[in-house]
């Protein structure tokens, strides 16, 4: 981790430790306005002025890593890790830098010190325990920016870590949950742009250091996918993420990273290298301030949907994974009927995120519903 060579800006020292004590998940500096944090999903702006170009530029320079700041041209978009101390516990962050009408912005992202457990998480033990027993394949972890991807890959890494007998490497951008040394493990953490040029990269020449499983941050390039696919057609588990809102939109994403000409022989590696695809949402709970509510889609490559990968028939998906619940397929809508039904969101909340909104069942009527259904 590059880390800064000079004393952090006081002004956002103090916005750091104030992120840590109010419980943010995000701190936002943007021109124009106030500091603005994300607490528990929603936002909320700090008492202070609004911010102008000058301390906004101040504020990044103090934490830019070395090799960014002895660049001629400054980066327009650069993903970096910071970290203070604060109450005698070092605290660590993701920072995006981004440039905005030819000024300088913001998001950091709270990263905290241990791995959250699969509890806490609300994340099921079952499905966790599935995921790292494969002996090979790819496994995607989707969902939109802030939906604990990252974290819940995190707690997965933690657990074949603690199991023992794994050599894992992770290719990150940067490098956030730092894994503790276990005797029966070996794991290497590598930095995009500080350790490794390229995600595309750190898996080519990761594949080369005799691991059992790999995680790759994002597939977010064609060269990347090809050999997360390929590799994980050779007998190594992947581990990676994807912005898309659901499990078949994964899929699409990962194809439509390909030449035409060439997209029916990605789809056949894909149908037989692919394990499963998990979409996750964190949506509002009932009481507004808690901390938000998980919501899942699993989709468990079985032979239909190998099928359905294959023939590029990517709207039977949804079918097979509604008809393949006794194979440890989650529907979301299935996933918020339960959060819905315990309690945790209100019927608002899961319309709003399902894809049958109709189809939901009212608390009070749960018992005459749907069946709840878990991973």
């Amino acid at each position: 981790m590059d880390g800064a060579q000079h004393a952090i800006d006081c002004k956002l020292q103090q916005l750091l430790q104030t992120m840590i004590d109010v419980e943010a998940s995000d701190l936002h500096l943007v021109c124009g306005y106030r500091p603005t944090y994300r607490i528990h999903g929603r936002l909320r702006a700090a008492e202070t002025a609004d911010l102008d170009e000058a301390t906004v530029r101040d504020m990044i320079d103090s934490v830019l890593p070395q090799r960014a700041r002895e660049s001629q041209d400054r980066p327009k978009n650069l993903d970096f890790s910071v970290a203070i101390d604060h109450g005698g516990t070092t605290h660590r962050f993701r920072t995006n830098l981004f440039i905005a009408h030819g000024r300088p912005g913001a998001c950091v992202r709270h990263i905290p010190n241990q791995v959250p457990s699969f509890e806490w998480l609300t994340f099921p033990r079952t499905l966790a325990d599935r995921l790292v027993h494969l002996s090979a394949g790819l496994v995607i972890m989707t969902g939109i920016t802030g939906s604990g991807k990252t974290t819940s890959l995190a707690a997965l890494v933690s657990l074949l870590n603690d199991e023992g007998g794994c050599r894992i490497i992770t290719v990150e951008e940067p490098i956030e949950y730092v894994y503790p040394t276990r005797p029966d493990s070996v794991i290497t953490q590598r930095e995009v742009g500080t350790d490794v040029d390229s995600f595309y990269d750190g898996l080519k020449y990761g594949l080369r250091q005799d691991p059992d499983v790999v995680l790759v941050g994002e597939i977010r390039d064609r060269e990347t996918a090809q050999m997360a696919i390929s590799a994980a057609e050779t007998g190594h588990l992947i581990l990676t993420t994807m912005h898309t809102k659901d499990a078949k939109g994964a899929i699409t994403r990962l194809v439509d990273l390909f030449p035409q000409e060439s997209q029916d022989d990605v789809r056949t590696q894909l149908s037989l290298s692919l394990r499963y695809v998990v979409a996750q949402h964190l949506v509002p709970s009932t009481t507004p301030g808690e901390r938000r509510a998980l919501a899942l889609e699993v989709m468990v490559v079985t032979d239909p949907v190998r099928a359905a990968i294959r023939f590029g028939k990517i709207e039977s998906i949804d079918t097979a994974i509604q008809t393949g619940k006794r194979g440890g397929m989650v529907t979301l809508d299935d996933s918020l009927q339960s959060l819905l039904s315990a309690g945790r969101i209100t019927l608002d909340t899961a319309r709003r995120y399902a894809k049958d909104p109709d189809a939901l069942v009212p608390p009070n009527h749960s018992s005459r519903g749907r069946a709840k259904t878990t991973a």
